[in-house]
């Protein structure tokens, strides 16, 4: 409880309770709002700090599954924040330029990542040099303008399982790819928007940097929790194969060492002399016994 209060007065101070004015509101976000003054629509807290940690519990298991969440936030007082923020768990990011069919048309997408990568090699391994100055500045101006929309996706190599967006009146063509896809989908509700279009809405100001940045990285500790218990069970997993190939190999070992004494005991009762009872090897005797006479000695 005590942990609630404290985030509440988090929320509280970051100024997340402030929504947009009377006159812009959206009916379906009448149970998550407040109270009313001066014309501003007052966001309920209690609501923002259920519905955030329920957001977050969801997320850190997408994150534990070793499935990606891509971060979405093209506002001008968003880009910064949620770049850094992704970039601090390794996850896909858009805060440029949302690309129509960055999602639907992916393989296309895939393509011009492609594109942009075997550029940034030709001129870093110094292939580029055979070219004319001309055209190593077309090259160069293309990695730029492709790097500035594409380089949060670079290193998508499938669909993401999530979309975290941050305002979903202004990302509304990114909500209705992932729609299309199937895709879940998180994002910052305010007093303006549809909260039934997404699957996760964590009612909060979506327009002040405060409210952005503290909402942010509350999502993004437990996409870390997530990452770290992954790490750890993976860990764990490695541990007890190597103690089951441990034990397996003491166990050939041990068998082989049984199979080993057992040849050397039957070797030895195979190759005993043949002779008396105490083993002693027979004394030969010439052919005649003992009474052959000695040649030349009969003229008595």
């Amino acid at each position: 409880m005590e942990n609630n209060t404290s985030l509440q007065q988090q929320l509280l101070e970051a100024g997340v309770h402030f929504g947009h004015l009377k006159k812009k509101w959206n009916p379906k976000m009448l149970p998550y709002i407040f109270a009313e003054k001066k014309g501003i629509h007052i966001i309920d807290l209690n609501k923002t700090v259920d519905y955030l940690q329920e957001s977050a519990a969801a997320i850190k298991q997408i994150a534990k599954s070793g499935k990606k969440i891509m971060f979405v936030a093209t506002k001008k007082q968003a880009k910064e924040i949620v770049t850094e923020c992704a970039k601090r768990v390794n996850m896909p990011y858009a805060t440029e330029r949302w690309l129509g069919g960055m999602l639907t048309n992916f393989n296309t997408v895939r393509k011009s990542v492609k594109k942009m990568q075997s550029i940034e090699k030709m001129l870093a391994d110094g292939s580029a040099e055979s070219l004319t100055k001309k055209e190593r500045l077309t090259l160069t101006r293309d990695k730029d303008k492709m790097e500035k929309v594409l380089g949060g996706i670079a290193q998508l190599g499938r669909l993401p399982a999530a979309l975290f967006l941050v305002d979903i009146g202004h990302e509304h063509i990114a909500l209705a790819e992932a729609k299309r896809l199937g895709i879940t989908t998180f994002g910052m509700v305010d007093t303006n928007c549809d909260p039934n279009k997404v699957d996760f809405a964590i009612p909060a100001n979506d327009d002040a940097t405060k409210s952005i940045a503290i909402i942010t990285n509350y999502i993004v500790a437990a996409i870390s929790e997530g990452l770290a218990e992954r790490q750890a069970s993976k860990d764990e997993d490695e541990t007890d194969d190597n103690n089951n190939e441990n034990e397996a190999r003491a166990r050939r070992l041990e068998a082989e060492a049984q199979s080993e004494a057992g040849r050397g005991g039957r070797g030895r009762g195979a190759g005993a002399p043949a002779g008396g009872p105490g083993g002693a090897p027979k004394r030969r005797t010439p052919a005649g016994g003992g009474n052959r006479r000695p040649a030349g000695g009969g003229g008595r």
